[in-house]
């Protein structure tokens, strides 16, 4: 009798986050979103959106590709711009100022390599990537409890100098989809803080699901929504669309 109290005891005494694994949250995830395979299938996606910046209204298409390669279209008052562009190569952007395209630095153009791989998540064949995960202890996200996982990635280039790369996922217990996640930012003016994305309305497409509502924010800002109108998978796109401009 007194060895099945100390059992009992030992249980109680457990932590909740002990109950399931970081494998099987992963596991139970893409189950609920539509399955590793699917997700393995992916080349790519666009997002389209229309974003409210200081009370102008921004069109927005995001395009994600599985070979890294990336841009986000925009217009603002009539001019055509691209920001956070990487061809597989060469990160770029568009100067809001002069209007013309700009190479980033050699840094970020080799941060954004190491990071090829990581579409459609980081979590999709993590150990295949060379990436670790470790279950944290439980947390709430908005009154929601919260599996909360570190992700720790490849190491980026900081002036020069390899540092940790890790992201932290925050999963509903209920449902498994993330609703939310943190990573330091290693440049650009927020250099240093947490980048928090929220995640929610989560649709349908092609039989897989996605969030629709994306809030990105720092840890003293009130952030930036973006509601995606659309979302399409596996979009075509001209050769040299991802490339940096040359004067013809």
């Amino acid at each position: 009798m007194k060895v099945f109290a100390a059992l009992i005891t030992m249980m109680i005494a457990i932590p909740s986050f002990a109950q399931v694994s970081a494998d099987e949250i992963i596991k139970n995830y893409f189950e609920t979103i539509g399955g590793e395979e699917a997700f393995r299938d992916l080349k790519g996606q666009k997002m389209v959106a229309e974003v409210d910046a200081q009370g102008m209204s921004i069109p927005l298409e995001i395009y994600v590709m599985a070979d890294g390669k990336q841009i986000t279209k925009m217009d603002i008052m009539g001019m055509s711009m691209s920001q956070d562009a990487f061809d597989g190569t060469v990160a770029w952007s568009t100067n809001f100022m002069t209007q013309s395209a700009e190479k980033a630095e050699a840094e970020e153009s080799e941060n954004k390599l190491r990071s090829i791989g990581e579409y459609p998540s980081p979590l999709l064949d993590y150990a295949d990537k060379g990436y670790s995960v470790e279950l944290l202890e439980d947390d709430v996200v908005d009154g929601v409890d919260c599996y909360k996982l570190k992700v720790t990635k490849k190491p980026v280039l900081v002036d020069g100098e390899e540092v940790e790369n890790v992201e932290y996922f925050y999963f509903d217990q209920e449902t498994f989809v993330p609703l939310k996640t943190e990573s330091e930012m290693h440049s650009g003016p927020g250099k240093g803080e947490m980048m928090i994305t929220l995640y929610s309305d989560y649709q349908e497409v092609d039989g897989l699901y996605f969030p629709f509502s994306m809030t990105f924010k720092s840890e003293d800002s009130d952030g930036q929504l973006i509601e995606f109108d659309e979302i399409i998978l596996n979009p075509v796109v001209e050769e040299g669309f991802f490339s940096f401009p040359t004067e013809e």
